[in-house]
């Protein structure tokens, strides 16, 4: 009988194992197919592309695309400001959440029950999006990098993530040992918090930057200087509303005769080149991802 029962559960675990494998496959090729697909278009001719020719592999292989994008002063300026608002942005938002974080995971902070409580209730309530543009107006922000930087520098979610952490991770008793050794809250905080927070740290700064990478509507509502758009504004230019200035490109006549077979590449390749930097930056943060997620999650 209990060899029986090993048998049957063994096929049991056989069959959740082939089920779950499976499963994964099929998450795998929804989420990577689409990838291959716009990078297969990004190197195939704009016939091929507009033909539905291109499946998985490029078709009539071609850097046409590219050119283009290396033509297209634009898309450069907005890399850069994109690099700036995320470099910026990512780090003051890292910095602005520790310090919000930290203290009120402390016991001995008073009042801290007050401001959890106070985050908690701006995490569900928001005054809507006229409030938060006159706010930004009469701080002086509209039209400024700044604009980008400062109204989303602080996540509520963040600090409740990182908050979680510091509670479960750094001991009162080594906050004590520390205090008789005569160590001040901020040599604390600079000299043990900081070098035991790696993990939470690096998946705060990867979700900042992801955002701020992202982020296009503050742009769109907060700027008008084509000269300080980010890198996803431009390419919402080219993708939604399909407006390409030309006149940045020195393009030929030759070229300009068949610049809507340029454009078409334009729109694949500027999605693959301002995806690379977050494909760069995943993989040496990703060590710390889920620890400081799982850590970070668990509530007491």
């Amino acid at each position: 009988m209990n060899h029986a029962i090993r048998i049957r559960e063994s096929w049991e675990d056989r069959l959740l194992l082939t089920i779950v494998y499976v499963a994964l496959g099929l998450v795998t090729i929804a989420v990577a197919y689409p990838i291959i697909f716009i990078i297969s278009s990004s190197f195939s001719s704009s016939s091929a592309v507009m033909g539905g020719k291109v499946w998985f592999l490029p078709v009539e292989p071609t850097l046409y695309g590219y050119s283009a994008v290396f033509k297209y002063k634009q898309i450069w300026t907005g890399y850069l400001n994109s690099i700036f608002y995320t470099g910026v942005g990512s780090t003051l938002s890292v910095a602005l959440t520790i310090m919000m974080a930290y203290p009120i995971s402390r016991k001995t902070f008073v009042g801290r029950n007050i401001f959890v409580w106070l985050l908690l209730f701006a995490m569900l309530f928001s005054g809507g999006l006229i409030p938060y543009y006159l706010v930004v107006r009469n701080l002086h922000l509209l039209g400024t990098a700044w604009a980008m930087i400062l109204p989303g520098a602080l996540s509520i979610f963040s600090v409740i993530v990182a908050k979680t952490f510091f509670q479960s991770s750094i001991p009162n008793d080594l906050y004590e040992a520390a205090q008789i050794d005569g160590c001040t809250d901020a040599g604390f905080l600079f000299r043990v918090v900081l070098f035991l927070s790696k993990p939470v740290i690096a998946v705060l700064f990867l979700w900042s930057a992801v955002g701020n990478w992202n982020s296009y509507f503050n742009a769109l509502i907060f700027l008008n200087d084509a000269s300080k758009y980010p890198l996803q504004l431009v390419l919402r230019e080219i993708l939604v509303v399909n407006n390409v200035d030309t006149s940045s490109m020195s393009l030929s006549a030759e070229q300009l005769k068949h610049f809507e077979d340029m454009k078409t590449l334009l729109k694949y390749s500027v999605i693959v080149i301002s995806s690379i930097p977050v494909l760069i930056l995943y993989p040496f943060i990703q060590k710390y991802f889920v620890q400081g997620v799982m850590v970070g999650a668990i509530k007491e």
